[in-house]
Order: structure tokens, then C-alpha cells, then sequence
């Protein structure tokens, strides 16, 4: 298995990272977690294209994990030569979401249609909402969910891919708790959301300094990491997005994880089985 950052930002707008997206390889799958800004531009610098994709699972329905599901949708459907399902798991409230989002492609399905003879009907979605603790079965590979704590967001998914003994936990948004340590319990990797509380406080912005309560910071991350025994710590959608030479502050603030700790740029890879971190 592998996993890629594919976006590695925040709803700050930042050059050089886009928003929060998590692609997961395994041997013959290709399994996307949320869908950021940017996402469609960093699956091709990954060489992979949406349609391609086995299917895409959302941790929540902030606009940040999800303001480009509707160019996920198009480009898949536009892009395959055959109708093909894009098959989307999430939260309850995602089918409404993505109803909402294709309302909003109406025009260009559209003009699609009207213009193109072989296109027979618009983007075909197959969404399925999941609650805590449910398995999702995507072509026999299984995903298990557990509930993460991004209250007042509710409700909201963390997952755990695994094929043969390797496995990948995305942790999404949220808060330390009971749940999120369970499914992180001997994982190959966790990928999880974190802040800088000191930097963040730092900065006066009484609605930035609201992140605080329902986001991990590092040292949270790093907790949770070392009481589940896994073997990688990947921190992502970090808030502020670190400066060029603060790296080794960043890690540092995870010392209390004894594994490898791997601080994520776009497109940054890590390959379980040889636990090789490149870009």
C-alpha cells in the first residue's frame, strides 16, 4: 500500500498547497479521501486521473474537504468512455450533498448531452452514507469507519483501509477520543489533521482562534499515534501551513511519538512496504 498527500492545506489560501485530499493505493485500487481545492490538479501531477478512481470517501462536509467533488464528478464522468458509476461514501448528509452539487452541474450536463451523442446521461453516482463504526465494502477491499470528534460538526467519519497486514488510518478533522483510538490500534500509518496552538493563538483572530478547540494539535496527534502503536505518523492540513526551515519545529512538538513522523507536503508518498517518504 501507499498513500499520497495530494492536498495538504487549509481553507487559507496558500501557492504551494492545495486543499485537504488523501489518495490511497493498494494493489490494484485507487481510493480518494475528500476532495479539496485542487484536488483534479494533483491527481494528475500523481498520474492519476479521476476516472480511475475505485471511489472516494469524505470525512465531512466542510467546504474545505469538499469544494471540488463536483470537478471529481465531471471529470470521471466526462473522461470515461463508457458510463461508468463513481461510487462516494461519507457521513449521513452526504447524498444530499451530492444531489446539491449536481443540481449545480445541471447547465453543463447540460450542454454536454446536447452536444455530445455517446453521453446517454449525466454522471452516475453511486452514494452511500455511513455510520460509525460500519465497514464499507469497495470491491473487496474493506474500509471501517468510527466516529471522530470534530463536535460542533457532527457527525463526522475517520477510516482505516487495510489489505493483508498493512493499514491506513485518515483521521480526519477532530479532537482526540475513544473511538479514533481504537481504530488507530497497530496501524501501519495515521494521517491525521493538526494545529500549531501556539502559533494559532498567536495570531489575533477571535474566529481563527475558534480552530483550537475541535482540531488536533501536534503533541494531540503525536498522543494518540503512540497509544496505538503505529508505525507512521503523517501530519496534514496543518493550520498555519509551516514556514520553509520550521519543519524540524513541527516535528518536534510530535517527539512523545516514537515512530516515523512525516510532515507533508503536496504530493509527499509514503510506500508501506519499504516506509520510504518521498516528494
Amino acid at each position: 500500500m501507499k498513500l499520497t498527500l495530494l492536498g495538504t492545506g487549509s481553507p487559507i489560501p496558500h501557492p504551494q498547497r492545495a486543499g485537504p485530499a488523501t489518495l490511497v493505493r493498494t494493489s490494484d485500487q485507487l481510493v480518494l479521501f475528500d476532495a479539496g481545492r485542487g484536488v483534479v490538479m494533483r491527481l494528475a501531477k500523481a498520474g492519476v486521473l479521476p476516472s480511475m478512481l475505485s471511489g472516494i470517501a469524505l470525512t465531512h462536509l466542510h467546504s474545505d474537504h469538499v469544494c471540488d467533488l463536483n470537478d471529481i464528478i465531471t471529470t470521471h464522468w466526462i473522461m470515461n468512455p463508457d458510463p461508468t458509476t463513481l461510487r462516494i461514501a461519507g457521513p449521513v448528509g452526504t447524498r444530499a450533498f451530492v444531489e446539491a452539487t449536481l443540481d449545480t452541474l445541471a447547465f453543463d450536463i447540460g450542454y454536454r448531452r446536447n452536444h455530445h451523442g455517446d453521453l446517454h446521461s449525466g454522471p452516475l453516482v453511486d452514494v452511500t452514507e455511513l455510520d460509525a463504526g460500519v465497514t464499507w465494502e469497495l470491491d473487496g477491499l474493506h474500509v471501517r469507519t468510527s466516529a471522530s470528534d470534530h463536535r460542533p460538526v457532527e457527525p463526522t467519519l475517520a477510516y482505516r483501509i487495510s489489505e493483508g497486514d498493512q493499514s491506513i488510518v485518515i483521521g480526519g478533522d477532530g479532537v482526540p477520543c475513544v473511538a479514533l483510538d481504537e481504530l488507530v490500534l497497530g496501524a501501519s500509518a495515521y494521517v491525521q489533521t493538526v494545529i500549531r496552538e501556539d502559533l494559532v493563538r498567536s495570531i489575533p483572530n477571535v474566529r481563527l482562534q475558534d480552530i483550537v478547540d475541535y482540531h488536533s494539535t501536534v503533541q494531540q496527534a503525536a498522543d494518540t499515534a503512540q497509544r496505538g502503536g503505529v508505525a507512521a505518523l503523517v501530519l496534514t492540513h496543518m493550520v498555519p501551513s509551516p514556514f520553509p526551515g520550521t519543519e524540524d519545529e513541527w516535528r518536534s512538538l510530535a517527539s512523545a511519538f516514537t515512530g516515523l513522523v512525516v510532515l507533508g507536503d503536496d504530493l509527499t508518498s509514503l510506500d508501506l512496504d519499504t516506509m520510504v517518504v518521498t516528494g
